[in-house]
């Protein structure tokens, strides 16, 4: 198969922890460039992962200017870049694969999608979650009607004690938020995608900085300094959907709570619910009676033997490959990511305010 010619910005955590190992497997990429701020990082991913024709920049405009050859670029960068590095690279002819979330604001993320349309370039923006087995299963599901009219959903995207204390994590200026904007983004984009309802009417958010200030906290990853904790801690969000549904959006990196669930949904519909609490859940009324059903997920088929999934950022790289180079279907919408990141602006906004947000008041075109 033909490759496809990738340059890299931000060669930090989250290009050498999901993007790049997945590209290096699928073995139909090549590595024209890598970008980032600290010239060593980008040095290392071109041992690792390039070759030795690879180049190594620390300007992604003269990466963009220099390297002709580049079709598609990769926008791994904390969120504050995500916009500009965007859209500089689809008005210079590229095609984009931009990490979650979509960018800080509404604002921007539509400035990328116009970018992307007037341009004629695929915007693809990384919520791997939906290539799941459990995601596809829920979607195939709730595609075919088996749950009816989905009028109700949580997104849950709660961990107990596990403040990511690495990189511009806690950093407001970098990434726009806390676990909102980290981890509820995730949880949001499944859920809307599920219910395939884009059309929001109204949000009540509630933001907190309850335990930020705390030491010997029992983190997962090591105590957080709390003079660098500048996000919110947890955070939830109420919202209308214009068809009246709802959805309850909750998240946390810290929160006393043993209900812990992350990159989750739960649906209820007229004629079913299902969750992802274990596994699949689906719970129906089957001859007068409560029913729980769960399918089973796993690979493997008989007893000699186990089939192997792929890694769901294994899909998205192949998927994204082959939206570019074949025509194929892009599962990740780049309007859709757009809603989702307006929805989370909704949120820290009534949080900030303490009154309703109104979309068609807010956001104004």
């Amino acid at each position: 198969m033909e490759k496809l010619k990738v340059g890299i910005v931000g060669c930090g955590g989250i290009a050498n922890g999901k993007h790049l190992p997945a590209m290096k497997r699928n073995g139909n990429f090549e590595f024209i460039a890598f970008c980032d701020l600290i010239e060593e990082r980008a040095q290392k991913a071109k041992e690792e992962y390039g070759t030795e024709a690879s180049n190594v920049y620390t300007d992604y405009k003269e990466m963009l200017e220099k390297e002709k050859d580049i079709v598609a670029v990769y926008v791994l960068t904390p969120n504050r870049e995500h916009s500009f590095i965007s859209i500089d690279a689809l008005n210079a002819g590229k095609h984009v694969m931009c990490e979650k979330p979509m960018a800080k604001t509404y604002a921007e993320a539509k400035q990328m999608v116009e970018a992307a349309k007037k341009n004629n370039k695929i915007l693809n923006i990384g919520y791997q979650n939906r290539y799941r087995p459990d995601s596809t299963y829920v979607k195939a599901a709730c595609e075919n009607g088996e749950l009816g009219d989905i009028y109700y959903g949580k997104a849950h995207a709660v961990r107990r004690r596990a403040v990511p204390t690495w990189g511009v994590f806690l950093n407001e200026e970098e990434q726009g938020g806390g676990p909102l904007i980290d981890i509820g983004t995730h949880a949001l984009d499944l859920t809307l995608w599920m219910m395939n309802n884009y059309e929001p009417e109204s949000v009540l958010g509630s933001v907190y900085h309850k335990l930020g200030d705390q030491k010997n906290t029992g983190n997962a990853w090591g105590d957080w300094d709390p003079d660098k904790f500048t996000v919110e801690d947890s955070a939830f969000g109420f919202i209308k959907m214009k068809n009246g549904a709802t959805i309850n959006l909750e998240a946390s990196w810290a929160l006393n709570t043993l209900d812990v669930d992350e990159a989750k949904t739960s649906l209820c519909g007229t004629k079913a619910g299902i969750d992802m609490k274990d596994g699949v859940r689906v719970n129906c009324v089957k001859h007068g009676r409560q029913v729980v059903e769960k399918p089973d997920l796993n690979a493997g088929g008989v007893a000699f033997f186990d089939g192997v999934e792929e890694q769901d950022s294994d899909i998205e790289q192949r998927t994204f490959y082959n939206a570019v180079m074949n025509g194929g279907e892009q599962v990740v919408k780049p309007e859709q990511a757009l809603v989702v990141t307006q929805i989370l602006e909704a949120i820290y906004k009534s949080a900030a305010t303490g009154k309703e947000v109104r979309f068609d008041e807010e956001f104004k075109d």
